[in-house]
């Protein structure tokens, strides 16, 4: 079932996991956001970055994009499943899932400087990749369509890509 939950920087979590963690952090749903596992992956997501930050020494611009855009994932799947227009809600919707393969950047900007370790950056990524597929499902649950080629999947494929490349060149190292 992954590693304990006290070990977060591998954020060993799964959707019907954050669903658990929500139970057993006793959180009471006040919102409907606060029901959709999306957004407890989300916050498991910036759990995971709020204990990694303050391990990060070195001044880096990519260190707070980090933050920021992983802040605004979660903030933006609430404030868009609270809109009533479906326009207004898959606008929100969209701006989290370009936040996600931005912390995706931010990660590998990080890890190319040696900031934190791959090991780190592979485990998270799976989560993103998650939320991405996850908004893109309430995004297309909307009746909004995409086209191949389109932005939203050419992140979605940059993410997988970045996934593949990170496990093969680890692969080799061995």
């Amino acid at each position: 079932m992954g590693k304990s939950w006290s070990g977060r920087n591998d954020l060993v979590l799964t959707l019907s996991h954050a669903h658990a963690l929500a139970l057993i952090r006793k959180m009471k749903a006040y919102f409907d956001h606060e029901k959709l596992n999306v957004y407890q992956v989300s916050l498991a997501f910036n759990e995971w970055v709020g204990e990694v930050l303050p391990s990060i020494e070195a001044k880096a611009a990519a260190k707070d994009q980090l933050d920021r855009a992983a802040t605004s994932i979660p903030l933006n799947i609430a404030e868009g499943n609270g809109k009533f227009s479906r326009s207004d809600r898959a606008r929100f919707f969209d701006v989290a899932r370009g936040s996600t393969p931005e912390s995706a950047a931010s990660l590998d900007v990080l890890a190319s400087r040696k900031l934190i370790t791959t090991e780190q950056v592979d485990a998270v990524k799976e989560k993103l990749v998650q939320i991405v597929n996850t908004l893109m499902g309430l995004l297309k649950g909307l009746g909004y369509e995409f086209e191949s080629g389109t932005a939203l999947e050419r992140d979605e494929l940059i993410l997988h890509s970045a996934l593949s490349n990170s496990r093969s060149k680890r692969k080799s190292r061995k």
